[in-house]
Formats: C-alpha cells, sequence, structure tokens
C-alpha cells in the first residue's frame, strides 16, 4: 500500500518458483509411495465462460497451475469455456485424456464437477472458490474434490476501513452479481471494515447497498449486465456514495462510467485481482481491490497432489497465509493520510492475532 511495506499485496509466484528452479541440483529424488513422477503428472483445467485471457480468475488460477508444472516438469492441458453448456463436456474430455488433477474455475462449475467426480472416482479435482452440495443444496463432500477457498471477508474488512478514511462524503456503497455466499462475504467484510472505522473514530460514515445484519443488499442478477450495473452505481451515487465496491467481476468498469458521465470525484475498490493491473485505463479510480491469491492457491494444490498429498480438505486462503489481501493504493496513495494507511496495516495484524474478528455467514471458516 505504502512506501514499500504494502497491506498484504499478493506478489506474483513466479519469483518463487524461480528461487525453487535455481536451487534443485543433481538427480532428481524417486516418486515417494502415492507421489507421480513428473513425467507422469498431467495437470488439468477447465475455465468458466470468461476464458483463461480475463486478466482475472481464470487466468489467475491458470497461471497457478502452469507454475506448478514447469516447477514439476510436468504436463498441461486446458479447456476454454465459451457458454455454460459446455462446462460437464470439457471436464469430461480431459477426463478422457489422463488427467491426474482437474481443476475447475469458479461456482458454475460446481455441479459439473460434483457429476464428474462421482462418475471418475480416480481423477482428482479442485473446485476454485467453491463448494459441491447436493441437488437441494445440502453440503457435499467427496473424497476426490478439494474445495479451495477464499476468506475474502477479511481482506475486504480492510478495504471498507480504508474506504470510510478516505471517503469525503461520508457515504459508501457496494453492490453485488448475484447474492452468492462468494459474493456477500466481501459485503459482509467491507461492512465490518466500515463499522470498526466508525468505532475507531466516532465517526458515522453510511454503507449504502448492503445490511449485514439482514443480508439484504443491491444485486445485479448477473455478473454480465453493465448497463443495470450502471444503473446501479447512479442511485448510490445520488445518495452520495463516492467510493464504490462492486462484487461483480468487471462490473466495475460499469461503475467507474457512471461516475465519469455525472462528473463524480470517486473511486472503486476492485475484487479478486488488482483493478490497476487487470484495466489499466481506469487506474486513477482504482483505491484499492480486494485479492484472492488464485495462482498461489492453484499452484500449492497442484503440487501437493503431485506429491500424492491430495485430500478433500478445503484450501482456505487467509490474511495470515497470504491467501487474500488488499492491493496497493497506486495513483490514490498521495490523497490519502499516512495515518489512516498505518490503522489499516494495524487492522490486518490484529485480524491476523485475532485482536479484532471479522464474521461473515459466508465465510468457509464460519
Amino acid at each position: 500500500m505504502r512506501r514499500g511495506t504494502t497491506v498484504t499485496t499478493l506478489v506474483s509466484v513466479g519469483a518463487l518458483v524461480a528461487l525453487a528452479l535455481s536451487g534443485c541440483e543433481g538427480a532428481p529424488e524417486a516418486p515417494s509411495s502415492g507421489e507421480l513422477g513428473a513425467n507422469d503428472f498431467l495437470a488439468c483445467a477447465v475455465s468458466d465462460l470468461t476464458g483463461f485471457k480475463d486478466k482475472d480468475f481464470n487466468e489467475l488460477t491458470y497461471n497457478g497451475v502452469q507454475a506448478a508444472v514447469d516447477e514439476l516438469g510436468a504436463k498441461i492441458a486446458s479447456a476454454e469455456s465459451s457458454s455454460e453448456d459446455q462446462y460437464a463436456g470439457n471436464i469430461s474430455a480431459l477426463v478422457g485424456e489422463g488427467c491426474d488433477l482437474i481443476v475447475t474455475v469458479g461456482f458454475a462449475l460446481a455441479n459439473a464437477t460434483r457429476d464428474a467426480a462421482k462418475v471418475e472416482t480416480d481423477v482428482d479435482f479442485a473446485l476454485i472458490d467453491s463448494t459441491v452440495s447436493n441437488d437441494d443444496f445440502s453440503p457435499l463432500e467427496l473424497d476426490n474434490v478439494k474445495p479451495v477457498l477464499f476468506d475474502t471477508a477479511q481482506a475486504a474488512a480492510l478495504a471498507g476501513y480504508l474506504a470510510a478514511g478516505a471517503t469525503k462524503t461520508g457515504t459508501v456503497g457496494t453492490f453485488g452479481g448475484m447474492p452468492f455466499p462468494s459474493v456477500t462475504v466481501f459485503m459482509d467484510g467491507f461492512a465490518d471494515g466500515v463499522a470498526h472505522y466508525n468505532t475507531v473514530h466516532g465517526t458515522s460514515v453510511k454503507l449504502v447497498g448492503w445490511d449485514k445484519a439482514t443480508q439484504n443488499g443491491v444485486f445485479v442478477g448477473s455478473f454480465d449486465d453493465q448497463n443495470q450495473a450502471k444503473t446501479i452505481t447512479e442511485g448510490m451515487l445520488d445518495q452520495g456514495v463516492d467510493i464504490v465496491m462492486p462484487v461483480a467481476g468487471t462490473l466495475f468498469k460499469a461503475s467507474i462510467q457512471a461516475m465519469l458521465d455525472h462528473n463524480v470525484d470517486g473511486a472503486i475498490i476492485g475484487v479478486n485481482s488488482d483493478a490497476y493491473v487487470s484495466a489499466p485505463e481506469f487506474q486513477s479510480y482504482y483505491l484499492t481491490s480486494v485479492l484472492k491469491n488464485l495462482t498461489r492457491a492453484a499452484q500449492e494444490v497442484t503440487l501437493a497432489t503431485a506429491k500424492g498429498e491430495f485430500d478433500n480438505t478445503p484450501y482456505v486462503g487467509t490474511l495470515a497465509n497470504d491467501g487474500v489481501g488488499i492491493a496497493p493504493t497506486h495513483d490514490w496513495e498521495a490523497k490519502l493520510d499516512p495515518k489512516l494507511l498505518d490503522e489499516v496495516q494495524q487492522l490486518q495484524a490484529d485480524i491476523i492475532s485475532g485482536a479484532f474478528k471479522v464474521e461473515s455467514l459466508s465465510s468457509p471458516q464460519g
């Protein structure tokens, strides 16, 4: 976030991989029991309908699988989806190629992953940012499916605190694409951060778009309706909101357009990846982004599977393990009080130590 000491700025694993490779000398050890030799291991990935070049969720996940494959000297195969009806077929095609691990990206692939895993019990699956469930939505555990989850409420609390300290109007907002747990967990954390700032400073910064107590809020109804996202943002601007966190994929671009059209001196908080990097045409509008370290998670799960250490225990990214975090404040840093940035750093430390508890019904940690 500032002066070279960023608040959980999630860095690329590329440097770590390079270090690991440079330290490998001599003949490789023989695989242990249950571990596949590099030449025998095939890691695979299936995208959702936005594909592996989305500069976001899918691409970050694929990069993690690729990093693991590079480290292992193994092989990779992938299948990109351009529509929802391709999910099951793409998974089936990769099963046919002999994949040892199939990484599927996002809640949209949950049912296709579940159905394939029930039949293909010799194939391991890692489901990014979701869990599998029965048709009645009751929880389901499968021995060969590992949920890869992120407690983004923790990181979103940092963003909420930062937003509450940065707003000029005293009103901030958030809205979601659809009311999925992987969406509302951001909104819960954001609400906790705003509330904590008010407690610390004796202020009354208002949050529009989400009521944590009732779990009611504003949602687009999809993740691709830019017009509706712009309309929602315009309604928030009319209520005095000057900082918005859209938890709705790329729909933050509609929020920025609304600010441009209405000449609002405001800011956006991105989600999943650093919007400053993924959509650089709007760099001056990004206060920060709430990050999921998808690359690191996918790499760790892939490496563990190749080593014969796969299990169905969920991987949970937290502030403590650098699985989640917030991006630097980039162009906004000069506009912010250094004391506010110090407070955000302290809040991160307090969340990690347990001194401050971020709570969300949608958190993978309960």
